[in-house]
């Protein structure tokens, strides 16, 4: 599975090899030094992500004054010193206020999405009208109107409305509106989790298969936060056995019905099933329809599912990140887990618990324990997807 954040290519570096009389021209030097960079470059691409490392904070402003009158709107906005490292290892440094006009029109009668972003500016790609011999590294400030590429630094967004409007600060900077700064989706330098874990609802005919959709983000959200070591992707998918479906580490199903597959499904989800993915199938204790089809599934899959209780003790699912002895309690039902191949059973409505019930009725414990359980289920399929994978034939290296 690519990661968002990919490592280097897999080559080797090659160094100028010193040896006495050696004559040193600029094509060496930059080909000594270049060894230097690129290795650096290389080292925090292994170890880390890209991001904001400080600083860069965002306002708005009046227009300059040396800004000819027509251009004098409530449309500045001034980026602030500070420093970000991009997907290459590139520092980005701004070392003083810029001042920057938001000139984009906005055309159509619906409002639209702006995104401020940094980059990196190698000097040796600049057109230079005289030669020094020291040169700056720099850095450039876009405006796009799209998600912004992986190179490029996110400093701030903007949900611009139609017409000649002004820039300003949100009154809540939790939830900002329409023309507002927007600050939340900012990416900080930081270590890169080994894995971000993507997973899918999967949609089908029964009435109540997307009833826990919600609560497939909560958890995606909770994992970093409780096991550092992987990320959730932003938001969860939403999938038929039909559709492309290798895309995902875990797919989640649930409802009440039977399940009812036709040759198609079938031979695609045994596929993605015998490539290391999952399938979690979370049953309310009395949806004796969906639990008994999922065991005959997992038998005509020959992966025949067995109590957790039965497995070893040190089972991951178990055991990885989070030690459980025995299984929570969810509204009063002690959940159970049944295992065989790619397969996991829940019974007893897991999900209900990984957010926010309706009435706020459930006790931060009970969150918390789910959530616990919930990563241990991610991980499990993190971890089954990564070694299935390293015994394939695969040269992207981005197991």
């Amino acid at each position: 599975m690519t990661h968002p954040f990919p490592t280097p290519p897999i080559k080797t570096f090659e160094r100028l090899q010193a040896s006495d009389g050696l004559l040193i021209n600029a094509e060496r030097w930059r080909a000594a030094h270049e060894y230097h960079r690129l290795r650096q470059n290389a080292q925090y691409q292994c170890l880390n992500q890209p991001g904001i490392v400080c600083g860069l904070g965002v306002r708005d402003i009046p227009a300059p004054r040396q800004v000819e009158a027509k251009f004098r709107d409530g449309r500045w906005v001034q980026i602030q010193p500070g420093i970000a490292i991009d997907l290459a290892g590139n520092l980005i440094i701004v070392p003083n206020p810029y001042d920057f006009p938001i000139d984009v029109e906005v055309a159509t009668s619906e409002p639209i999405m702006i995104y401020l972003v940094a980059g990196y500016v190698d000097p040796d790609e600049l057109r230079r009208t005289q030669k020094k011999d020291i040169v700056q590294e720099t850095y450039r400030i876009d405006q796009v109107n799209s998600s912004p590429e992986s190179f490029a630094i996110e400093i701030c967004r903007i949900l611009l409305q139609p017409g000649q409007t002004t820039i300003n600060q949100p009154t809540d900077v939790f939830f900002p509106g329409y023309n507002n700064i927007d600050l939340r989706y900012r990416r900080q330098a930081q270590m890169r989790p080994q894995a971000i874990v993507r997973m899918a609802q999967i949609n089908h005919s029964d009435a109540e298969c997307a009833r826990n959709f919600f609560s497939l983000s909560y958890l995606l959200q909770a994992v970093e936060p409780l096991y550092s070591t992987l990320r959730g992707a932003d938001e969860p998918g939403q999938v038929s056995l039909a559709d492309n479906i290798q895309e995902y580490d875990i797919l989640y199903l649930t409802g009440r019905e039977a399940l009812s597959l036709n040759s198609l499904e079938f031979e695609s989800l045994k596929i993605y099933l015998n490539t290391g993915g999952v399938l979690l199938v979370d049953a309310p204790i009395d949806a004796n329809p969906l639990i008994e089809s999922t065991q005959a599934l997992a038998q005509q899959l020959e992966s025949p599912l067995k109590p957790l209780e039965e497995l070893q003790r040190s089972h991951p699912l178990r055991t990885k990140p989070f030690l459980f002895a025995a299984m929570p309690i969810v509204n009063q039902q002690l959940i159970r887990l049944l295992v065989g191949g790619g397969i996991i059973l829940v019974i007893g409505d897991l999900a209900t618990a990984w957010g926010l019930d309706r009435e706020f009725n459930l006790p931060r414990l009970t969150i918390r324990t789910a959530q616990e359980l919930g990563t241990n289920i991610l991980s499990f399929a993190w971890k089954r997807r990564q070694f299935i994978g390293l015994q394939q034939q695969d040269s992207s290296g981005q197991w």
